[in-house]
């Protein structure tokens, strides 16, 4: 199934004509044609079933058919994640956490962050494209970056969890998971969080994890801990 993606339908909504972008996809990449069936997800968990009336380059419009309302996880998961030095290892964290089925993710600039600025349109791209190759509908949020005390300044509902490196107490992340439990997880820089840094968030209900026994890059840490939340929970 080829999956395409429009915000703005709900469950009222009984026709609709995609942008003049995705229109020129439709009918001129994908040479789509009046009467053929394609499927459309508002990335909040409807899958919609159309069937084109319009077949326009510059505005393909459709008449819905019938609409899917998938499950919402039972579990909330938000990763909080340093940018890496390299984007494209970032990326591919982004393209890999929505494969796998996270719900939310927030850059964090940290001590050692050697990277300052993102793209956060690229990165809404990468997981938008991401969404639809998976055939999935729940987009996943993308939030503002913003600095780690910042970050732990709000008031995340669920476990809260922070990934270091430091030899301290810690305990491994499967033990300390719950089923359907709201997750969010620290995941610092290529040099770790500093120790005034995992100071502050321990002050602020933060529990240390372990998601290993060897030492991870950035962007290997936040999709192993993705993905171990997510098979916790299946």
């Amino acid at each position: 199934m080829q999956l395409f993606f429009n915000p703005n339908i709900d469950e009222t909504t009984e026709s609709f004509s995609f942008d003049k972008e995705e229109s020129r996809h439709i009918i001129k990449v994908l040479r789509k044609k009046d009467s053929d069936i394609l499927h459309v997800t508002n990335g909040s968990g409807l899958l919609f079933e159309t069937q084109i009336t319009l077949a326009s380059d510059n505005k393909c419009t459709v008449e819905v058919l019938s609409i899917t309302n998938a499950e919402k996880p039972k579990f909330h998961l938000h990763l909080a994640v340093a940018p890496t030095k390299m984007n494209d290892r970032f990326e591919w964290f982004l393209e890999k956490a929505t494969e796998i089925g996270i719900q939310e993710i927030t850059p964090i600039f940290c001590d050692r962050s050697e990277r300052k600025v993102i793209n956060r349109d690229r990165f809404e791209k990468i997981i938008l494209s991401a969404m639809k190759q998976c055939n999935e509908t729940f987009l996943p949020k993308l939030n503002e970056a913003i600095s780690f005390k910042e970050f732990i300044k709000q008031k995340n509902e669920g476990l809260q969890l922070i990934a270091h490196c430091e030899e301290t107490d810690k305990k491994s992340l499967k033990e300390v998971l719950k089923p359907n439990e709201d997750v969010t997880i620290l995941i610092g820089p290529e040099g770790d969080f500093s120790e005034k840094e995992i100071a502050f968030a321990l002050e602020n209900n933060y529990k240390p994890v372990t998601l290993g026994n060897t030492r991870l890059r950035t962007e290997t840490a936040a999709v192993v801990a993705c993905h171990s939340v997510v098979f916790f929970n299946e």
